[in-house]
């Protein structure tokens, strides 16, 4: 019990003793401000109307001060409105006379005498020097001594120091937090999966660090900075855990928003404080994450009189960077997804002498990321990495850890012992078109016109030689659409004209059959209108792709530049071409419908009757696709492999039969479990 009392009593704080003091001073105040009745109470006067008082018999009691020659009449109740003019209410209970005198002894006599003429009877005293002028001090000081406390207590608050002890007069001191080599992080490069590029090069810079007499004795010097670059997700803060992880230097880390505050200076004073502790500290690693907080483009017209805190803090960084000071072995990695914000000055060589990109991961960088986020993920064996990694184009390494934890919400909402397929596949349609709303209502009309309209996307692209090969449709509402067909999506370096008119045929192949089927068009296609014409302006004005505009780019990166870098007639030309362009292939599209007429209608009914069609769905109705995608030429020449790599297996195995037959039985057991697990993988596909 006597341990469970100690965990429950409040941490001590020293904001009780601000608050206990404060409170104190308040009431002290209050209360003599109170005794003494303020201003009213108050009255001065010469000795001979002092004596005129005694003797009428005014005095209630007389209090005398040596040292300042001077003495209290405090006057009875009945007779204050004689002495002050004033009724009580407004003079208070004890109001009283202040009097100058020349000889203590003569009032002494005074007194005496009154007393035996009965003129006076109350009680005469002498004032306590030490504790009217203790008392006098706290009045006189004690708002101001409250004002400077409740200052102190803001300014930690503002300052950050409330919880870290730095208070208002440690603003300036650098935010950064330290860590050790084997510290609470515990990440180390074998929990980054993919950007081997990458990769490498932060590893070099820790071997910069940890060895630099290789590099140096060859006459190198070890760079100063590298700026990890690449869009939000991709693992740059990972890259700079491992690095924290593996270095054996300390390793500094803090946000760019970290040197921003609301007083002037301290940012700058931050970045001083900062680079101090690292060259004293050196050889040493600095990451500041979200650098383009601070290290944004200066402005071309600053204000007059004004003082930019962000632009002093840049110019104290880029001068601690590489300026007349020395910053021999310290390191500066910092992070960011918007490169082309950062100022010149900053990116130049000599501050960051490394600009590493780190992209969004390709097929084998996202399987070798599946493969780390499903470790601690209970999988059935049906799970297929690949097939995951193929379906995921174009998600970074923060978006794949999503699905698989919400593959395992799901499967562990469904009561299951194993997180299966579906529900990895469950999870992607989940991540990129919303939550499914199946009770939402539609009339027996707008589903047949959603149904005509995915349908018509899945008939087209089924014929098209560069379409992106379907993977199913369904018209269940998810998210804010109606309805939705999935792709395989291709994955290309370079896309040529030809692709891109294909996938612009196929996106509106929804709108053109409810033209031919419906018989009127909805707003349904809004979405695949304007995919479609962001693409035909992105061929035409910066693709070179147009027969009037051929092989000329009009994309500007100027960002003060607001002139559009064409003229007027130019942009006719263009919104001609665009027309053209989209025209053709609508007119393509309901070629191919009215061609493929009794399919289509087929697949429509298919989809009304069970929501949710497969390829292989459309495989019954249509045949087989007339076009062998680039990923299935893919597959193709991955199983051969492994077909070739399990003959050859087999022909070793054989040879080292010839000593003995159990690892032959051995070798032969293995395989066919592996060939049974195959078989029941490919049933459940």
């Amino acid at each position: 019990m006597e341990k469970d009392n100690k965990k429950k009593m409040p941490k001590f704080n020293m904001s009780w003793i601000y608050i206990s003091i404060a409170t104190i001073l308040v009431v002290m105040y209050f209360s003599q401000q109170g005794s003494l009745g303020g201003s009213i109470s108050r009255k001065a006067m010469y000795e001979p109307e002092f004596k005129a008082f005694v003797q009428k018999g005014y005095a209630k009691s007389i209090v005398v001060n040596n040292d300042k020659k001077e003495l209290k009449l405090y006057v009875k109740p009945e007779h204050i409105r004689k002495v002050f003019s004033s009724s009580v209410k407004e003079t208070g209970k004890d109001p009283y006379v202040v009097v100058e005198y020349g000889s203590t002894e003569q009032i002494e006599n005074f007194i005496n005498a009154e007393r035996k003429a009965k003129h006076f009877t109350g009680e005469f005293s002498y004032e306590n020097k030490k504790g009217n002028e203790f008392m006098n001090i706290l009045i006189s000081f004690g708002p101001i001594l409250l004002f400077v406390f409740i200052w102190i207590l803001i300014m930690r608050r503002m300052g950050g120091g409330g919880s870290s002890g730095g208070g208002v007069f440690n603003v300036g001191k650098s935010k950064a937090k330290m860590y050790e080599k084997g510290g609470e992080l515990n990440i180390t490069f074998k929990d980054v999966a993919g950007q081997e590029g990458a990769k490498q090069e932060v590893q070099e810079i820790v071997e910069f660090l940890k060895n630099p007499k290789k590099y140096t004795d060859l006459g190198g010097k070890i760079p100063k900075g590298a700026l990890l670059v690449g869009p939000p997700g991709t693992g740059k803060t990972l890259l700079a855990k491992a690095v924290a992880g593996e270095a054996g230097v300390p390793f500094f880390s803090m946000s760019g928003s970290d040197f921003v505050e609301m007083f002037v200076g301290v940012g700058a004073s931050r970045v001083r404080d900062l680079f101090r502790h690292a060259k004293y500290k050196s050889p040493f690693i600095i990451f500041i994450d979200d650098i383009d907080a601070v290290g944004s483009a200066r402005s071309k017209n600053p204000s007059m009189g004004g003082n930019d805190e962000r632009e002093n803090t840049l110019n104290a960084l880029l001068t601690e960077m590489d300026g007349f000071g020395t910053n021999s072995g310290v390191i500066i990695l910092a992070a960011t997804n918007r490169a082309d914000m950062l100022d010149s000055a900053l990116l130049r060589a000599g501050r960051f002498d490394r600009q590493i990109n780190v992209d969004l991961p390709d097929l084998n960088e996202r399987k070798a990321i599946f493969n780390v986020h499903l470790k601690p993920v209970k999988i059935d064996p049906s799970v297929d990495v690949d097939l995951l990694a193929r379906q995921t184009p174009g998600f970074s390494g923060a978006d794949i850890a999503n699905v698989c934890n919400e593959a395992a919400l799901i499967a562990a909402r469904h009561n299951k012992d194993y997180v299966e397929k579906q529900d990895f596949l469950d999870a992607v349609d989940r991540i990129i078109g919303g939550l499914e709303k199946k009770t939402k209502v539609m009339t027996a009309a707008e589903k047949r016109t959603i149904a005509l309209h995915e349908a018509g996307h899945a008939t087209i692209s089924w014929f098209l030689e560069h379409a992106n090969p379907l993977v199913k449709v369904t018209i269940v509402p998810r998210g804010r659409a109606l309805g939705a067909a999935w792709y395989m999506p291709e994955e290309r370096q370079i896309t040529t004209k030809e692709e891109m008119l294909d996938e612009m045929c196929a996106t509106l192949g929804g709108r053109a059959a409810e033209e031919l089927f419906v018989g009127r068009i909805s707003t349904g296609a809004m979405n695949d209108l304007e995919r479609v014409t962001k693409r035909a302006y992105g061929m035409i004005a910066y693709a070179g792709m147009s027969d009037r505009l051929p092989n000329i780019c009009y994309y500007n990166n100027n960002e003060y530049n607001f002139q559009r870098p064409y003229s007027e007639t130019t942009a006719k030309i263009m919104d001609d071409e665009v027309l053209k362009m989209i025209n053709e292939q609508y007119d393509r599209a309901k070629a191919l419908l009215t061609e493929h007429k009794e399919g289509h209608n087929k697949l429509a009914e298919l989809l009304i009757e069970r929501e949710v069609i497969f390829s292989e769905d459309v495989e019954n109705i249509f045949g087989k696709r007339p076009w062998i995608s680039r990923s299935q030429e893919i597959m193709a020449e991955e199983e051969k492999k492994e077909e070739n790599n399990t003959e050859e297996a087999g022909d070793n195995s054989g040879e080292s039969t010839n000593e003995g037959t159990p690892d032959l039985e051995g070798a032969t057991t293995d395989t066919n479990t592996a060939e049974d697990k195959k078989a029941a993988a490919e049933e459940q596909n």
